[in-house]
């Protein structure tokens, strides 16, 4: 009698562990057991005893069990990593305690289940040149070039562009060469995200045009943005802070620094699969005089030719209220030029 209680005692404690299962219950009552690996973007892959892997949409499921801690991810931003029990009308609860009640929450409050790690962040980013050559009547050569490389983290986004054009004209007849054009400008721009929308910058500038007797242009500034939306079809930030501009002309024996604000966007919206159409603006006012200001504006066409292979016309618009003695104060390039995505 002892051998059999004691066979009976050890086949429950060997058994008992293997009969522990996760289940889910569906709204028509239908029962799985097995193990929920993961639910992410509504649906719930869950690995049957007897039907094996499934992936089926959270929306049908009425509650759902695991028999140890899964990590659930409420749309709140709350996130719990207990052992889930079942609940009733449309509900899963989890144990609070020996001495407490479960807590419940609702199936439509949860966003994912044990979702896998995000990938690593890595750097994107696009190269593209354009060349043109003429000869005959008038002889004419001129390059350009642009690259852009980008991070983005949950909590940061870096950015780096730059941007360059040299062009030169000879005179048929007497072979002089004269520069057409002869500038370049980079950016450095660091975003801290505080909360999914609302983030601080802090950026950099520099730019030289010996055309337009620009010696260097330098601006560095900070401040705060709104990311109103972010996504693979359409993005659009804004931002304002404070900016110090430093400018040398090569004709001007003194250059000139100011405090300014500074205020601007960033707008790019996928047209059709492959066309993208980008677009920024800063504004730069002095805090002493509104009326002397500097302005940038770039807007770009992108085409997809291939998966990486493109081809882009961009305009470079600046303005300057207080430009260099005898320039213009207005400033229009076009740059047109076959890039690769990477």
């Amino acid at each position: 009698m002892r051998r059999s209680i004691l066979v009976l005692l050890l086949s429950v404690a060997v058994s008992g562990p293997l009969l522990r299962a996760d289940e889910i219950v569906f709204k028509n009552g239908d029962r799985l057991t097995g193990k929920l690996e993961n639910a992410v973007g509504g649906k719930l892959v869950f690995n049957s005893d007897v039907a094996g892997t499934l992936t089926v949409d959270i929306s049908n499921v009425e509650t759902f069990s695991t028999d140890a801690p899964a990590k659930v991810h409420l749309s709140d931003g709350t996130v719990l990593n207990q052992q889930i029990i079942k609940a009733s009308q449309g509900k899963f609860g989890i144990e609070a305690g020996p001495a407490l009640k479960a807590q419940m929450f609702d199936m439509t409050a949860v966003s994912s289940i044990n979702p896998p790690p995000k990938p690593k962040a890595k750097w994107t980013g696009n190269i593209s040149a354009g060349l043109t050559s003429t000869h005959g009547n008038t002889q004419t050569e001129s390059v350009n070039a642009s690259v852009n490389l980008s991070k983005r983290t949950e909590k940061d986004r870096t950015q780096l562009s730059a941007d360059y054009a040299r062009g030169e004209q000879t005179d048929p007849d007497t072979k002089v060469e004269t520069k057409t054009e002869d500038w370049w400008r980079a950016r450095a721009k660091y975003d801290y995200f505080f909360t999914k929308k609302f983030f601080g910058y802090l950026d950099g500038r520099y730019e030289k045009d010996s055309i337009a007797q620009l010696d260097r242009r330098m601006i560095i500034g900070a401040g705060g943005g709104y990311q109103w939306i972010e996504s693979d079809a359409l993005n659009f930030s804004t931002e304002a802070g404070l900016a110090s501009l430093y400018e040398k002309f090569d004709n001007q024996t003194e250059s000139n620094t100011e405090l300014s604000a500074q205020l601007g966007y960033h707008f790019d919206k996928k047209l059709v699969d492959n066309i993208k159409f980008i677009n920024d603006l800063t504004y730069y006012p002095s805090t002493e005089k509104l009326s002397d200001y500097f302005l940038t504006t770039t807007a770009e066409i992108r085409a997809g030719i291939s998966e990486n292979m493109f081809t882009n016309f961009k305009v470079i618009f600046d303005y300057d209220s207080t430009p260099a003695e005898g320039s213009g104060k207005t400033d229009t390039k076009y740059l047109l030029g076959v890039g690769w995505n990477f």
